[in-house]
């Protein structure tokens, strides 16, 4: 049996926090699932076994933070599943952990590995809670408290450029540059230390998001048109694209799974 629920934030922390979500799997046997690059940080609790990530050759740390990933990974069940995931704003994560987040792209970094007392205290909380409500209201103190020390001086003109990205299918660095006040070189040093990735590889995966969007929402939509409404040079060039990401091209994808993407919902 499987349950899977989102959780919207509180109001005040809904700036930095898209959602949670919590999944519980029972099923009997073996569940596989191909994840794909979503352009947020998350924050990761096992609560049941851990899956395993098989491109990779291993177990999934207990708490851990998912940087920013450049593609897909492959992921199994090893046991009954029980997750609750925080999904960051793409902008919004290193006010929470304090270090650059480029230092987490392509990676699962355990929570026992951060130099940060109160998040490991947090991760023992949570996986010995009595429920899922307990737990979410634990996170969310958690961050509050961490808001209590103030935010970063540049996270409401990330949260401008962020926002110009997912309105537009076509833009560049100086365009972003110029919103957020900052030099070409500033600006691609402050977007990568506080996204994690670098302004032109954000876009690409937005992009990603967008195709994955149009298609969930436009089932019946041609490569072609695809193309154009997503904001690539021509069909060839997306179907490069999304194989890169997903190790499919588009129409292998839609073979094999229905295409979903949360990113412009919430």
């Amino acid at each position: 049996m499987q349950t899977f629920r989102i959780i919207q934030p509180t109001p005040a922390l809904k700036p930095f926090i898209r959602y949670y979500w919590i999944l519980q799997d029972s099923t009997s046997g073996i569940v596989s699932q191909r994840t794909l690059p979503t352009g947020c940080i998350s924050l990761v609790f096992h609560r049941g076994e851990r899956l395993k990530v098989t491109n990779r050759d291993e177990l999934q740390p207990h708490s851990f933070i998912c940087g920013q990933e450049s593609g897909y990974s492959d992921v199994t069940s090893t046991g009954d599943i029980e997750m609750i995931v925080v999904v960051f704003q793409p902008h919004a994560a290193k006010i929470f952990f304090h270090m650059p987040v480029t230092l987490l792209r392509d990676r699962n970094v355990a929570v026992a590995d951060i130099e940060n007392p109160a998040l490991r205290d947090l991760a023992h909380r949570v996986e010995d809670s009595e429920n899922h409500d307990i737990c979410i209201e634990l996170i969310e103190n958690y961050f509050y408290k961490c808001l209590m020390y103030g935010t970063p001086y540049h996270l409401p003109r990330l949260a401008e450029v962020v926002r110009h990205i997912n309105n537009s299918t076509q833009t560049n660095i100086r365009a972003l540059s110029n919103i957020a006040c900052l030099s070409e070189k500033q600006f691609s040093r402050i977007f990568s230390e506080n996204i994690g990735t670098t302004p032109k590889d954000f876009m690409r995966i937005v992009r990603l998001q967008r195709t994955l969007s149009v298609m969930q929402h436009n089932q019946g939509i041609g490569f072609a048109q695809l193309s154009y409404e997503c904001g690539y040079t021509d069909q060839s060039h997306m179907i490069k694209e999304f194989k890169l990401f997903s190790g499919y091209t588009p129409k292998e994808y839609i073979a094999r799974y229905s295409p979903v993407s949360d990113y412009f919902t919430f």
